[in-house]
C-alpha cells in the first residue's frame, strides 16, 4: 500500500508539471516577497526567486561613470513611477554591464524594483511574464544577458515585437536591460556590407543590414563600454585588492604583476582587475 501511495504522489507530481508547459496553461505567479530577484525557467515556464543575489555596490564600478549615470537616472524615474526607456548596454567585454545591471537593484530594491532574468529561449514567453507582473505596485527589469540573435530564432522576434510593434501595449512597470557584446544584437557578415547599393551620393544599406538595425534601435536607451585604459585598469584593481584586504596599496610589485596578468589575459577591464586582485590577495594577504 505505501508503495501505491508514493506511485500515487510521483504520478500527480509528473501531471503538475506537465499541465505547466502545455499550450494554454498559465504560468502561477511566485511569491514575490520571497527575493528581489527571479529567473524565469522556460521549460517550466515558471519564476523561480534567486535567494543569494550578488552584492555588488554602484561605488564598486569604476571607470564608467557616464554610463553608470545614464542608466541610473533613467532606473530612478522608472522606480519613482515616471516614464523610461528601455536599455541596451553594449560594448567590451568585462566592462560593467551586466555588474551595473546587478548594482542597480541593490541600490533601489528597497524602493521597490524587482529584476527578473531571462534567457533568449524563454523571450517566447513574453506575454505569460507580463501577465504576471501587470497591475503589481513593484517595479520590474526584465533583463537579458549577454543577448545574441541570428534571424532564425524564436525569440528575435518576439522580442521585435515587444519592444516596438505588438498591438498589446507593454506593462507600464515593465522594463527590458539588455546587455551584449554587439552594438546590433546580430553577427556582421561581410555579404550584409557587399549587398549595399551607392545611388549617386546615397547609400542604400541591404535589407539584411536594416533588419539588424531595427531590433538594436526599438531600445530607447543606448549605452556603450569601450576597453579600459592603462590608469583605469589599475584604478579598479587596486579597488578590488582594498577591498580583499589588501593593505600595501599599488606598489611598484603589485602594479607590475597587475599589468602582466592583463597582458597574460589580453584585456584590460573591470574583470580582469577584479580577478587579479582575488588572486593577489589569495596568494599574499593570508600569508
Amino acid at each position: 500500500m505505501d508503495e501505491f501511495n508514493r506511485f500515487l504522489c510521483r504520478a500527480e507530481g509528473l501531471l503538475s508539471r506537465l499541465e505547466s508547459i502545455l499550450p494554454g496553461a498559465q504560468p502561477q505567479a511566485p511569491e514575490w516577497q520571497s527575493a528581489a530577484a527571479f529567473r524565469w525557467d522556460h521549460r517550466q515556464r515558471t519564476l523561480h526567486p534567486v535567494a543569494n543575489f550578488q552584492r555588488i555596490a554602484l561605488t564598486d564600478l569604476l571607470g564608467i561613470d557616464d554610463q553608470k549615470q545614464r542608466i541610473r537616472q533613467n532606473t530612478l524615474q522608472f522606480v519613482n513611477g515616471g516614464t523610461a526607456n528601455n536599455v541596451l548596454l553594449s560594448g567590451a567585454r568585462g566592462t560593467g554591464k551586466s555588474s551595473l545591471v546587478k548594482a542597480l537593484l541593490n541600490e533601489y530594491a528597497a524602493q521597490g524594483l524587482r529584476v527578473i532574468q531571462i534567457d533568449k529561449q524563454g523571450l517566447i514567453d513574453l506575454s505569460h511574464i507580463v501577465a504576471l507582473v501587470q497591475g503589481r505596485a513593484e517595479r520590474f527589469i526584465l533583463y537579458c544577458d549577454d543577448l545574441s540573435f541570428n534571424t532564425d530564432e524564436p525569440g528575435y522576434q518576439a522580442l521585435k515585437a515587444a519592444l516596438d510593434g505588438d498591438l498589446v501595449a507593454f506593462s507600464d512597470n515593465l522594463l527590458i536591460y539588455a546587455t551584449s557584446n554587439r552594438r546590433h544584437l546580430m553577427p556582421d557578415s561581410m555579404q550584409d556590407n557587399l549587398a549595399t547599393r551607392h545611388v549617386g551620393d546615397e547609400v542604400h544599406p541591404a535589407e539584411s543590414v536594416e533588419e539588424k538595425v531595427s531590433l538594436s534601435e526599438r531600445f530607447g536607451l543606448w549605452i556603450s563600454f569601450y576597453p579600459f585604459t592603462q590608469d583605469e585598469y589599475l584604478a579598479v584593481a587596486a579597488h578590488w585588492l582594498a577591498r580583499h584586504g589588501g593593505q600595501q596599496g599599488m606598489t611598484d610589485e603589485v602594479r607590475t604583476a597587475a599589468l602582466q596578468w592583463a597582458l597574460s589575459r589580453g584585456s584590460r577591464s573591470g574583470r580582469v582587475a577584479g580577478q587579479f586582485a582575488r588572486d593577489w590577495c589569495g596568494r599574499y594577504v593570508a600569508k
